[in-house]
This record gives C-alpha cells, sequence and structure tokens, in this order.
C-alpha cells in the first residue's frame, strides 16, 4: 500500500492553510479542504500577507505569483499590483553545488573552463544565482547556475496543487468557471521550460535577432560553448538596473523619451508581428548601460501568440487607441470563450463606457496596461473567459506603463501605437505574404486550372447522360458555358492581381534611389496596376451581374 512521504503531507498542510487562509469562500466550500487542516485560524487575507505568505512557501508558489499578476480575471486590482512587486530573492546556495554542477553540466573544472570565477554570486533567485566570471580569452561573462535539486521540488509541489485544483474544479462552481486543473496544467509546462536554460539560450538568440532594428536595445549574448540545460553563460552587461539609474531617479535623462519610444514600439513588434516576447518586463529585468542602451535580461519566461491571435490583439490595440468601445468589446467576444450567463450587451455597455474614460485621460494618466487588465476584469464580471494571451500583453503593458512613465513622464502609448501601426501593418502583411505561401497559392491555382476542364466536361456528361438529379425547367448548355467562362475569368485575374499586389508588398522593402511617399517607383507602378485592374474588375463584375438579373429566366 502507497503512504505518502512525511515531508509530501506537511507540505500538503501548508498549501491547504495557505488556501484557508487566502482563498474566497466559495473556492473552499463543498471541497473538504477546511477538514484538512483541524483548528486553522480562517484569516481575511489582505494583498500584502497574500504575498508574504507566498514567498514563504518557496520558488513554486513565487513563480505561481508571477504567472497570477497576469490574470486580473481572477484577483482583484490591489492583489495584482501586489503580485507584480513580488520580489524574487532568496538566499544564496553554498559555492560547493555551484563547482559541482558546474563539472557535472560542462564536464570539467572551473579553473578548466574560466580564467577566474567569483565565489559569492551577483544575485540569488528562487531557481538559481548568477555568478560573475572571465574567460581564458579575456571575455568578461555572467553564469546563470540552476538551484540544486529544484526540479524534484517544484515537481512535487506541482503534483499537489494538481490535486487541490482537481478537486476544487469537480466540487465547486468557482472551479467548474474557471477550470484551475486546466491552469495548473500550463504552469507545470511554463515552469518547466524555464528551468531548461537551453530554452532561455534560444530565446536569447532569437531575441536578437527581433531588436536588431532597435540601435538602443539588445539582449546578452550567450557563450554556446558553455550553456547547458542547467547552466547558462552569457556575455557580462555593465550597467544598473532601470530604476536605480541616477539620471532616470533626478528627471535629467536626455535619451529618456527615445528609450520610452524604442522599448514600446519593440515589444508592439514582439507580439504583433513576431508573435514572442518578454513575458516579464519589470524594471528589474531591464538593465540601462554606461553607454544610455537598454538591456532585456532574464529570458526565461516568454510567451508565443499564434499568427491569428496576433491580428485580433492588433485589431483590440488599435480600437483601443481610437477609443471605440463597441470594435473593443466586439473584439474581445471573439477571442474569448463564452459561459453561461452572459448579458453581451451589458458587457459591450460596460467596455464602451472604460474605452470613453481611457480616451478622455491625460496623457500622464493613460495607461494601455490598466485599460487592457481592466477589460480582462469586466470580461470574467459577465461570465467571459478572457483569451490567455490577453491577460500575459496586458501583464506586460502594465510593466510598460511603468517603464515608460520612468523613461519619459510625458509618454504616450497610444499615439505610440498609431505612430507604428502602418509599419506593424506593412510587416505583418509581409510575413503573411511570405514565399512559401504565395508558391504554394499558385501551385494551387494552377491544379485549379488544370482540374477545371476535365471536371467541367464530366460534369455536363453527366448531365447530358442525365446521371446527375437535377430538376431543370429550361436547359441552356450554351448560357450555362457562358456563366463557366466568365468565372473561369473572374478566377484567372484574381490569381494575377494577387500576384501584383503581393509583388509590391515585396518590392517595398527593396532599397532605391527613386521613390514616391517613400516608397520605390516600382513598386508604387506595381499598386497602381492593381488598384486600376481591381478597380475595373470590380466595375466589370458588377455591370455584368446587374445585365444578368435584367434578362429573362
Amino acid at each position: 500500500m502507497f503512504f505518502p512521504r512525511p515531508r509530501k503531507i506537511r507540505r500538503y498542510k501548508d498549501i491547504v492553510r495557505f488556501l484557508i487562509k487566502h482563498a474566497n469562500r466559495d473556492f473552499i466550500r463543498g471541497t473538504g479542504l477546511e477538514r484538512e487542516v483541524i483548528g486553522s485560524q480562517k484569516l481575511k487575507g489582505d494583498p500584502i500577507q497574500f504575498v508574504r505568505d507566498l514567498e514563504l512557501l518557496g520558488p513554486t508558489f513565487v513563480k505561481l505569483g508571477q504567472i497570477f499578476s497576469t490574470r486580473a480575471d481572477l484577483l482583484p486590482k490591489p492583489y495584482i499590483e501586489a503580485l507584480s512587486r513580488l520580489q524574487d530573492e532568496v538566499e544564496p546556495f553554498a559555492w560547493q553545488d555551484v563547482e559541482k554542477t558546474i563539472v557535472q553540466e560542462l564536464g570539467h573544472p572551473i579553473a578548466t573552463l574560466f580564467a577566474d570565477f567569483e565565489s559569492t554570486p551577483m544575485a540569488a533567485g528562487s531557481l538559481g544565482q548568477v555568478h560573475r566570471a572571465h574567460l581564458h580569452t579575456g571575455q568578461q561573462v555572467a553564469v546563470k547556475i540552476q538551484r540544486p535539486a529544484i526540479q524534484s521540488i517544484i515537481l512535487e509541489d506541482l503534483d499537489i496543487i494538481q490535486e487541490i485544483a482537481g478537486t476544487v474544479d469537480r466540487h465547486t462552481e468557482i472551479g467548474r468557471k474557471y477550470m484551475f486543473e486546466e491552469m495548473v496544467d500550463e504552469f507545470r509546462k511554463t515552469l518547466l521550460r524555464e528551468l531548461d536554460y537551453t530554452l532561455e539560450q534560444q530565446n536569447l538568440l532569437i531575441m536578437g535577432k527581433i531588436l536588431q532594428p532597435y540601435p538602443d536595445m539588445g539582449v546578452p549574448r550567450p557563450i554556446d560553448s558553455h550553456c547547458t540545460s542547467k547552466v547558462l553563460t552569457m556575455e557580462y552587461v555593465r550597467g544598473v538596473p532601470l530604476q536605480d539609474h541616477p539620471g532616470l531617479r533626478n528627471n535629467c535623462f536626455p535619451q529618456g523619451r527615445e528609450l520610452a519610444e524604442q522599448l514600446f514600439k519593440s515589444y508592439l513588434d514582439q507580439v504583433l508581428v513576431e508573435g514572442f516576447f518578454h513575458a516579464d518586463p519589470h524594471p528589474g529585468n531591464i538593465f540601462i548601460t554606461d553607454t544610455g542602451k537598454l538591456i532585456l535580461l532574464d529570458l526565461g519566461m516568454v510567451s508565443r501568440i499564434a499568427p491569428r491571435s496576433q491580428e485580433n490583439l492588433l485589431k483590440l490595440l488599435l480600437a483601443l487607441s481610437e477609443g471605440d468601445g463597441h470594435e473593443v468589446a466586439k473584439i474581445s467576444l471573439k477571442i474569448a470563450t463564452r459561459l453561461p450567463g452572459l448579458d453581451e450587451n451589458k458587457f459591450i455597455r460596460q467596455v464602451g463606457d472604460m474605452v470613453l474614460l481611457y480616451k478622455d485621460a491625460t496623457v500622464a494618466q493613460m495607461q494601455a496596461g490598466h485599460v487592457v487588465m481592466e477589460l480582462a476584469r469586466i470580461a470574467t464580471a459577465n461570465n467571459i473567459r478572457p483569451a490567455p494571451e490577453l491577460t500575459t500583453l496586458g501583464k506586460a503593458l502594465l510593466h510598460l506603463d511603468e517603464i515608460g512613465r520612468v523613461l519619459d513622464p510625458a509618454f504616450n502609448p497610444a499615439q505610440a501605437l498609431k505612430e507604428h501601426s502602418e509599419s506593424i501593418l506593412r510587416r505583418h502583411l509581409l510575413k503573411s505574404f511570405s514565399s512559401a505561401r504565395a508558391f504554394s497559392s499558385l501551385l494551387e491555382g494552377r491544379e485549379l486550372m488544370e482540374k477545371f476542364p476535365r471536371r467541367l466536361n464530366e460534369f455536363t456528361e453527366s448531365l447530358s447522360r442525365n446521371e446527375v438529379e437535377v430538376k431543370v425547367r429550361a436547359f441552356d448548355e450554351s448560357r450555362l458555358m457562358g456563366h463557366l467562362q466568365s468565372m473561369t475569368n473572374r478566377v484567372t485575374m484574381g490569381i494575377v492581381l494577387a500576384a501584383l499586389i503581393l509583388g509590391a508588398a515585396m518590392l517595398t522593402n527593396v532599397p532605391s534611389d527613386h521613390t514616391v511617399f517613400g516608397y520605390p517607383i516600382i513598386a508604387m507602378v506595381f499598386f497602381v496596376i492593381a488598384a486600376a485592374w481591381g478597380f475595373a474588375l470590380v466595375i466589370s463584375i458588377f455591370l455584368q451581374d446587374r445585365k444578368s438579373r435584367k434578362m429573362p429566366r
């Protein structure tokens, strides 16, 4: 017979005690969890105490708190704000464990791999700690080392959380509404990815490419030969966390406005064009170098967004910037999950009121992150489960609001979105019109044209042999053939027109000395031809359809 280990029993009681202390009464009722901790005092928790108790529960719950800081649909605003300040700082682990991990992972002692290695860490977090070192080439590096046995501790905690989440889902209305077990599954995937430093190594390389168009932004470059799943070596960044820069604290940093714009626009590119973005850009994760460059750190937690979701989020943000509450509500409903009891009209009305407040706000009050989080909160109150990417984006924008105010108190995110929207749309269009997709479309078009005559012959032969059961009072074959020919011509012209538009879009990125409105002349010529052709095609179709309707049947 299986008996759980004493440590797991104690851990289970600690977690349940935390839930009973802080959870909503509806969350606990019916689960039987009250009986797990006999005589526990049911206190009314407050946000600050909630965060302190999370930190006391250890690394799994610190990370869980960071995840839940994106869930405005689950927690009240004071809790979200408290969780956004959650500190991932713990006591460092022993030097002997550092040496042991490096030998096990990299296969050589520290003296063989590094010219020198500082035994005192620069920073220690719940999952690992960072040491400064020099390679034998003389390059200064930062070495991130995973905390010993942290994976087994986290997995055991996750198993307990999963059991509790399953109980809540099965026995409470709030569990059936929010489906906590699915959340825990996603949290497990996120946390296990963060424990694999080879994924963070890849994330640094991907983000470095994304930030290339922004000269004042970057990420540390990983040293591939010194990286494994538990050791990450990267170039050392000389600088200070953003909030500690003396010039920014004294409001005398002339580059602040330019850096705020680059940071915000780069995030728009990450989310809406690349579908890959830093999910936790709080001020402690952004360094400002001695040369005034912004460096994004800690790429272990990133989010990915599918192309279709990117399009919806772009429409949503543009509608927000234009103050179009009805469109914001419509898009929110499109990307969310509708639950029983939804009052759609009430939701649209509340979103409209919220967007109007945002539109009328002063520049200093304008906070895109708070608006997105409030949107998620309104959705939940109206029996709508918001899309996960919406809440993740809201948290990122919350941090960007804070950073933008630090860099430039007059920074206007709505104006920056409007100014950058044309570039986003063009790049999104070019990305969707990839050469592979264009080639695939052309092949499908060719296949359609090749098979169409044969299928048409087969269809007419079947008709002539009376093998198709269609009731036709007066069959006019010549008229049918005329309509089919017209349809074929329209399809052909549409394919050629699409090719012209695709070619023009690709040519907009070709450098040229001769431009019109900032675009190469040849691209503009293609666009003009495509526009004229498209207009003529529409007029032709309209006139022909009008003529067909007037003909006797």
